[in-house]
């Protein structure tokens, strides 16, 4: 059977709207689990418009549709989504309730499943449509769902343990501290939503979404440390309980509303942020009342303990096998005039990967572009046809691995052949951007934000920019991309800590012609005490540990310092790295990181 068109899936949702009597329906990227990643199963919004993007919103309206995507997926959008079927419009800098008022009449009524929407985005939305005479109405069928008569089966794979020797402190320890925060906050309990969250607390991971190791559900942690988790039981294994350790109750998610049901009376922290409108309206209704703060558990993850730091760092020493042992063949094949597609370096560098002892998976598609796709920050060559790499130009690989001990990610930007001399001048400043955000300390206090300039001058002055943080957290066996850390121009409320993992990943794109970004993952620790006021400080260390291509550098645009760095830098990756390599391997990595 011929699957549907994009035009007769929309007319579906239509019939639908018309059922509910509805004049609007928004659909979101996030699923019922509100994570950055989803299964295929709950890919709705890619169902609905044909955009594979990590981020974006379709609303349906009965006489047209429109589409929001952020500044990562401005070119792709286009090359994914009909402009005869929807507008394209940017997810910030379009207020999607302002767009529905400009669009519709008042008294319009606007559907959405509440599952899919955080409660802070539902309480704003229904305040903003409010005030213009028009209602946001939770309804209790997904019309996505009512529609995708193919839909995907769910994927039941097996709980992993992650054992206390990998994950440092027991589940019982960790359920007992928040515990008390949660007790502190005058709190009954706490509503644990995001996965990663509640997996960190117990100790497990999971196999329910391609690159992040999660066991999908929603979790109640209680002020004695006690916890209910409710996910598909169908994924437990024998030993779970005996795990986590005593007071935790696994329970079906069908069971969730009754979970929440039974807290009538009783204070719940519940992040507004990253909690679903229909549970925290569950709550209100049940007679609960709700206080708002961020996760209890995002600072404890983040901020990681002495093993999960180890682990880390030996993740990222069998990754720089990994890379080293592709880059070396990579310019063999190269000087050898070959010119393979994105697709076969992709899955060429994979093969690299799977060769280390502790590696699982990717930690996310891997973008392989080269020349003028990698303009695109977020180019998957699935999307299309793979382009090969050009005779002169950069090649472009972003890649991670999940491995038992950690999880990585980095961006390495390869001459091919003879590039142009303004793609080196400009890989330059942001290799520059890059090494001013290494060197930096700072005082304890300090937010992410706050030294987000430091990546970004070399190209201001030039009048250049990138857009896209220049820092997002990374996980311990969990989500390449973890909160609350994170280096960017959007102000934050959190301070760095120590033992916090970022990206340090600065970037340049020219559309239609090249892209550039440098990353490599840091950890937070404690500075020397630099002997004046006293003052607690605070800098980066490095866990990745991958020559920079020297051959795209201009020297003559380095200070001295920013030189002596690198050559620093360099130094660590042949010590790291080289006594982990064959002497091929070695060989490459000596020239490649030959003092400049």
């Amino acid at each position: 059977m011929t699957a549907p068109t994009i035009s007769e899936r929309l007319d579906a949702i239509r019939e639908h709207m018309d059922h509910h009597r509805i004049d609007a329906y928004i659909v979101p990227s996030a699923d019922e689990y509100l994570g950055e990643y989803i299964p295929e199963r709950n890919r709705r919004l890619q169902w609905v418009s044909n955009f594979t993007g990590s981020a974006g919103m379709v609303i349906v309206l009965k006489d047209q549709a429109a589409i929001f995507v952020d500044g990562r997926y401005r070119v792709q959008v286009r090359d994914q989504v009909s402009t005869d079927l929807f507008s394209i419009l940017h997810l910030i800098d379009d207020p999607q309730p302002e767009w529905l008022i400009s669009q519709l009449p008042a008294g319009s009524q606007i559907g959405i499943d509440p599952r899919m929407h955080t409660y802070k985005w539902f309480s704003n939305t229904q305040k903003t449509l409010a005030d213009a005479n028009m209602e946001l109405i939770s309804l209790s069928d997904n019309l996505i769902d009512a529609c995708w008569h193919d839909r995907p089966a769910a994927n039941i794979k097996p709980v992993r343990l992650m054992p206390t020797a990998v994950a440092g402190r027991n589940s019982t320890d960790k359920r007992d501290t928040i515990g008390a925060a949660i007790d502190n906050k005058h709190a009954d309990a706490a509503l644990i939503f995001a996965s990663d969250s509640s997996n960190w607390l117990l100790n497990i991971r999971g196999q329910d979404i391609p690159s992040l190791p999660l066991v999908l559900g929603v979790g109640l942690l209680f002020a004695d440390g006690s916890m209910v988790y409710h996910m598909d039981l169908d994924k437990s294994i024998d030993g779970l309980e005996a795990h986590v350790g005593d007071r935790v109750t696994f329970k079906p998610e069908s069971e969730l509303g009754d979970s929440l049901a039974a807290l009538a009376g009783k204070t719940v922290w519940a992040d507004s942020d990253t909690t679903s409108a229909f549970a925290i309206n569950t709550l209100i209704e049940a007679g609960a009342r709700i206080i708002n703060y961020p996760d209890p558990v995002l600072l404890p993850k983040a901020a990681k303990n002495g093993v999960e730091i180890s682990g880390m760092k030996e993740a990222h020493l069998q990754d720089a096998v990994a890379e080293i042992g592709f880059l070396s063949w990579l310019d063999s094949i190269v000087a050898a005039g070959e010119r393979p597609d994105e697709a076969a370096l992709a899955d060429k560098l994979l093969t690299f990967r799977q060769q280390q002892p502790d590696f699982v998976e990717v930690s996310f598609d891997t973008i392989s572009a080269a020349g003028s796709n990698a303009a695109m920050c977020h180019y998957n060559h699935r999307n299309g046809t793979p382009a090969h790499l050009p005779e002169n130009g950069v090649y472009l690989v972003d890649s991670g691995g999940q491995y038992l001990c950690g999880t990585t990610d980095i961006t390495c930007t390869i001459a091919i052949g003879t590039p142009s001399s303004e793609l080196c001048e400009r890989f330059t400043l942001v290799l520059k951007g890059h090494i001013a955000l290494d060197r930096m300390t700072f005082p304890e206090g300090t937010s992410g934000s706050q030294l987000d300039v430091l990546a970004r001058a070399p190209l201001w002055l030039q009048g250049l920019d990138f857009d896209h943080g220049t820092g997002h957290g990374v996980g311990h066996f969990l989500s390449v991309h973890e909160g609350p850390q994170r280096i960017g121009k959007k102000t934050s409320e959190f301070a760095l800590l120590p033992g916090m993992v970022l990206s340090n990943e600065p970037g340049y794109y020219k559309d239609g012609h090249y892209g550039i970004r440098c990353e490599n993952l840091v950890v937070v620790k404690p500075a020397p005490d630099l002997g004046h006021d006293g003052k607690a400080f605070l800098q980066f260390e490095a866990l990745t540990f991958v020559p920079f291509d020297q051959r795209l550098i201009v020297k003559d645009l380095l200070t001295a310092d920013e030189i002596q760095w690198l050559n620093d830098y360099h130094e660590q990756v042949i010590a790291k790295v080289g006594p982990r390599l064959e002497a091929e391997g070695l060989a490459w990595l000596s020239h490649a990181a030959r003092p400049m």
